[in-house]
């Protein structure tokens, strides 16, 4: 008897992963329904407030709306709803971009989405959060976070930032302007005011895992000290991980202090190592990032450090108010604007 019942086992793990998969696509059908049923909804208001071109006519009706259909179907109907379902209707016009979403996005994804100005930065995190499937929390820690203001593709040209978005969208490709990012947000090392490159890199490694998901979830950890040998002197490389996307292995170098010219020589010569001796076939050259508590912009330009594959970030282990980082960060874009629009005046 005992032997028919351990031959069953298997029949039974295979209908439980049976009714898992099957609720799992009941869960994305009846979100991807509920997701049309609100772009609908927002569509029928606007067409009517529209028709009317009174704006006191407009709230009315919504407030009116809201009354009845609180009393038919719940609390959950009510005004705030309703206006979501108008400004989701208005962000995504295009009803088969809609169809497209809804698969593959909820509706609490796309409801924290469709209150942002800035439409390329609404596709960025459309698409990173498709291709690295987000929950909706990550998603809405994510953009709590400013990690689009904080990516190197928000100080891009526009259409960079378009064409970059494109080939993610259309070929699931990942540039190095989508993934490497600045700064570098290491509050949870618990690090005091005080404390060494060594105190730096241990408290990392102990944190690992929270530091992988800063850096980005396609990031592999391969070494710590990975100790290189050129002319019979050792080189010791702070961190060595693998980005799966890019294909590439990105040596990190871990700095107290400002960024000084020397770190680029010291970061060139990893490189070339790694990629003389280290890089496998099918894989891209190797990428350094060099992390520091400061740098001077313009030793970076003066140094052409994106022509060697050299990123430098600064990192913060204690974050300041958001209003002052939203400030810093916002600044740091509107420079970086002001000063391609002046290049492209030359």
């Amino acid at each position: 008897m005992s032997r028919e019942i351990n031959n069953i086992q298997p029949i039974a793990a295979d209908i439980k992963k049976l009714i898992e998969k099957s609720r799992q696509n009941a869960a994305l059908a009846v979100n991807a329904e509920i997701t049309l049923l609100y772009c609908h909804i927002g569509k029928r208001i606007n067409g009517e407030v529209l028709k009317n071109n009174r704006a006191e006519y407009g709230k009315q009706i919504v407030v009116t709306l809201a009354r009845q259909l609180i009393e038919e179907y719940g609390k959950g109907w009510g005004e705030k709803h309703l206006r979501q379902c108008m400004q989701f209707a208005n962000v995504f016009a295009d009803e088969q971009i809609v169809y497209a979403l809804r698969r593959e996005l909820s509706w609490t994804h796309l409801r924290s989405l469709i209150y942002m100005e800035d439409p390329l930065k609404r596709e960025f995190y459309i698409e990173i959060s498709k291709l690295e499937k987000w929950s909706s929390r990550l998603l809405q820690d994510r953009i709590q976070s400013m990690l689009y203001e904080r990516t190197a593709i928000s100080r891009k040209p526009e259409q960079t930032i378009l064409n970059d978005l494109t080939k993610l969208k259309n070929e699931k490709k990942l540039s190095p302007d989508l993934v490497f990012r600045d700064p570098y947000f290491l509050d949870f090392l618990g690090l005091s005011d005080t404390y060494s490159e060594k105190n730096l890199e241990t408290a990392i490694i102990v944190e690992l895992q929270s530091f992988i998901i800063e850096l980005g979830s396609d990031f592999a950890f391969m070494a710590r000290q990975k100790r290189i040998t050129i002319d019979n002197r050792d080189y010791y490389i702070d961190l060595l991980f693998y980005h799966r996307r890019l294909k590439c292995m990105v040596a990190i170098d871990l700095k107290i202090g400002e960024f000084e010219a020397a770190y680029k020589g010291q970061m060139e010569l990893y490189l070339r190592y790694l990629e003389k001796y280290e890089q496998v076939e099918g894989e891209n050259t190797p990428i350094g990032l060099i992390l520091c508590t400061g740098k001077n912009q313009e030793h970076i330009e003066l140094l052409q450090l994106d022509k060697c594959n050299i990123r430098v970030a600064d990192y913060l282990t204690i974050l300041p108010p958001k209003k002052l980082l939203q400030e810093k960060l916002h600044k740091a874009i509107e420079i970086a604007q002001y000063k391609i629009r002046a290049k492209d005046h030359e």
